[in-house]
């Protein structure tokens, strides 16, 4: 079966053909218009998917060699998003289905995540844990086969790569922040501030973010270092490194943490990563380590994957289609949709 999976959940407009499980093409296109803003403006991010949605799709159909006529099904992402940018791929693809006569169906954009590790062939075995970071969600998920999981622990506030964003904002290394958090944490010492590590109840495995966010503000405020912009023209910012290594580092050792634990009690042998954040190379390295150490296999998708994209949509389509579910042509997109 050949899927056309789209995704337009926030500011990549995204596509991909999926033949019978394996990618065979994933186009991705972001809207660097936010970097000015210092994040993504809603508005911008509907109007920039509506112009590229077209091009974007004829994009992934050419790479893989296929045309619309080829087309089995289509998959597109109706939630959690923001809701004007989720319009757009939704509407879309259900126009698409209903033009070609073949079946449509909604995947909500979490479950994307929990099986791009699935697009390569080195996947993680039933049951295993997944650790879902990214821009709007920090979760542990226990997935014990196809559809069927539990949401162990997520975020109560910021989710971690909101916290990176701001955090990147604040010590003026611009949009999106991971990626600078990351570089710079590299150059610095990340036991030169002691920021705190929010655990919250010894039994819980939710998150909770906004703390560090608030603490490295404070810091940066106390010693006159907030606004201070980066340039030729500033004398010094040699704190950079520190404050970023610092934060990711506390960050990094909650999400480890709870992640093991959780491996621990629920005695899976797989552990998988997913989401924007799970690019990060400190995140990656410290849970591989850490996931050794108890006995565990660490999977982690390539960055390609790791970003929002069209592929894990389409794969997850492709997934509900060979079990014959699809979803009606009024199908409606969710801003807030829970993961079931």
């Amino acid at each position: 079966m050949i899927v056309l999976g789209i995704e337009t959940s926030c500011d990549e407009t995204s596509a991909a053909v999926v033949r019978e499980g394996t990618v065979a093409s994933n186009v991705i296109s972001s809207h660097l218009v936010h970097a000015r803003y210092g994040g993504v403006v809603p508005e911008l991010a509907s109007r920039a998917h509506q112009r590229l949605i077209i091009d974007v799709v004829d994009h992934a159909l050419a790479r893989a060699g296929v045309g619309k006529a080829d087309l089995q099904g289509i998959a597109a992402t109706h939630g959690p998003g923001l809701v004007g940018a989720l319009l757009v791929g939704l509407n879309f693809g259900k126009a698409l289905a209903y033009g070609l006569g073949v079946p449509f169906v909604g995947v909500n954009h979490m479950e994307g995540h929990l099986y791009s590790n699935f697009l390569v062939p080195d996947q993680p075995s039933y049951p295993f844990l997944c650790l879902v970071v990214s821009g709007g969600h920090t979760m542990i998920v226990h997935v014990t086969r196809p559809f069927r999981h539990a949401v162990l622990g997520q975020t109560r506030d910021d989710a971690a790569g909101e916290a990176f964003d701001k955090v990147a904002k604040m010590t003026g290394l611009g949009y999106p922040g991971g990626p600078a958090i990351d570089q710079q944490a590299k150059l610095g010492n990340p036991r030169a501030i002691d920021f705190p590590r929010a655990l919250l109840h010894p039994a819980s495995y939710d998150f909770s973010f906004s703390g560090i966010k608030t603490a490295v503000l404070y810091y940066l405020n106390d010693r006159g270092l907030m606004d201070v912009p980066p340039g030729p023209e500033t004398s010094d910012r040699s704190w950079v490194p520190d404050v970023c290594a610092s934060f990711q580092a506390a960050v990094v050792d909650v999400l480890v943490e709870k992640t093991i634990r959780a491996a621990r009690e629920t005695g899976v042998r797989d552990i998988s990563l997913a989401g924007g954040v799970s690019a990060n190379s400190q995140l990656r390295q410290d849970l591989a380590d850490a996931a050794r150490r108890i006995g565990c296999r660490i999977f982690s998708p390539p960055l390609e994957y790791c970003m929002d994209n069209g592929a894990m949509i389409g794969y997850v389509g492709w997934l509900k289609f060979a079990r014959g579910i699809t979803s009606p042509l009024d199908l409606e997109a969710v801003a807030n949709l829970d993961i079931t």
